[in-house]
């Protein structure tokens, strides 16, 4: 049970203006929270909003992924994620110096009891997705038109990797999911257009999926704006103290943005951020590549997860996605849009009428922790300063449930959840 709202407002009321780093997905459904509670927010980002990850993610409101990446026996796979470049999940020997202690964390991560755990924390949050964004989509005047609930189809090749795939359902089944199995038939009655070289099925029915995500975000952010939310065009670079608390963002402009209290929730690049207010965190950043092609008379009515090739298919407004696949190499390296032509070659294979002709490649950065859990949470250091980030694949899915949290926290509400499981120390002691 939450506060009275008139606590909630005598709580806002005392530290009325708010700072949000990040206009993504994430950041801005924060800010709209927040003004919910009754703050002044100013949303802050070196872009325009939605034009990070948020802009060509795959759009899928993945509720039912509760299962981490690191699962159990992952370990076995390292040599070959370091022996191929293109494959579902790559790391670039370049970077792999920088990147061990995420690694040695993510494999810690994949033990059956530590991934049991790990899913029902995820669950919690994801079991939420729904139910805290139908409101935000409504007050937004955003509608099925942009946000559509028909489950996706996940596929498989032959029954022996449908065999190999059954820890993780039964994981997600025991954590509230709704899976239903398919036969080879029914993966061909229901996308018809797909190759017939799948062996069987399972349709993930509470699954949902966006025509097109940097829409929602701007849809997001237009109404932020229209109730009263501002924004600035700055890249936070360092903290202004007073009396021991950080008050002031400082931009690289050399600009300074006073605040009440701040969250830091700019993805891939919060790492930085959140050392400077004296906080530590093992985020890393996976690089996700793909390609968006026009229909071309080629039909899909829903996301399909090629769960043997780690890939998926999304129907949008502009064509179809065909996306997924990981790569670990940080923020500063070139795109290796090999990746990309990769991922597409597969999709042909699933989905022989697709055309690569005026297609268009793109990569984005996710911000992602070796537990695949995200940070939510107040910092141990400065009671006005919060963090969002580390979502992986899972932003766009857990963005509308993340503000609510942000804002139950800031505003000392009652959260729905329990929220040790995402706090930033979580790695320390």
């Amino acid at each position: 049970m939450s506060k009275p709202s008139s606590a909630l407002q005598s709580s806002a009321q005392t530290s009325r203006h708010a700072v949000v780093v990040g206009a993504g997905i994430i950041g801005v459904n924060v800010g709209l929270a927040l003004l919910k509670k009754g703050y002044d927010v100013t949303i802050v980002d070196r872009a325009e909003p939605g034009m990070g990850a948020s802009f060509g993610n795959a759009g899928g409101i993945a509720v039912t992924e509760c299962a981490p990446i690191a699962m159990p026996g992952v370990w076995a796979n390292v040599p070959g994620w370091l022996m191929d470049p293109l494959g579902p999940l790559s790391v670039r020997w370049s970077y792999l110096p920088k990147m061990m202690p995420w690694l040695i964390r993510f494999l810690a991560a994949s033990s059956k009891s530590r991934v049991e755990q790990i899913a029902t924390e995820l669950a919690a949050i994801l079991n939420r997705a729904w139910e805290d964004y139908d409101p935000v989509i409504v007050e937004a005047g955003l509608s099925d038109a942009v946000f559509k609930k028909e489950g996706a189809m996940g596929v498989y090749r032959s029954e022996k990797t449908r065999g190999d795939a059954e820890y993780g359902i039964d994981l997600r089944r025991r954590n509230g999911v709704k899976i239903r199995d398919l036969t080879k038939d029914e993966v061909r009655d229901i996308e018809p257009d797909l190759a017939p070289i799948f062996a069987c099925g399972v349709m993930e029915e509470d699954w949902g999926r966006v025509l097109d995500p940097f829409r929602i975000v701007t849809g997001l952010y237009k109404h932020f704006l229209e109730r009263g939310g501002k924004f600035q065009n700055a890249e936070v670079t360092d903290f202004v103290y007073r009396d021991g608390k950080p008050r002031a963002a400082m931009t690289a402009q050399g600009d300074q943005i006073t605040f009440d209290k701040i969250v830091i929730s700019c993805g891939a690049w919060s790492k930085t951020l959140a050392k400077r207010l004296g906080s530590s965190v093992p985020l890393d950043t996976e690089r996700g590549y793909n390609t968006t092609v026009p229909y071309n008379g080629v039909k899909l009515s829903r996301m399909v997860i090629c769960a043997d090739d780690s890939f998926v298919l999304t129907p949008m407004e502009m064509g179809i996605r065909v996306g997924g696949a990981v790569e670990l190499g940080g923020l500063v390296a070139a795109p290796n849009y090999d990746r990309a032509k990769a991922l597409f070659a597969k999709g042909k294979e699933v989905l022989p009428k697709l055309s690569a002709e005026g297609g268009t490649e793109w990569m984005g950065f996710r911000p992602s922790m070796p537990d695949s859990k995200p940070v939510i949470s107040a910092s141990p250091k400065h009671e006005n300063v919060f963090f969002a980030f580390g979502h992986g694949h899972l932003g766009l899915t857990m963005a509308a449930t993340t503000g609510r949290l942000i804002a139950d926290l800031m505003s000392e509400a009652t959260a729905p959840i329990n929220m040790t499981p995402y706090r930033i120390d979580r790695f320390q002691g």
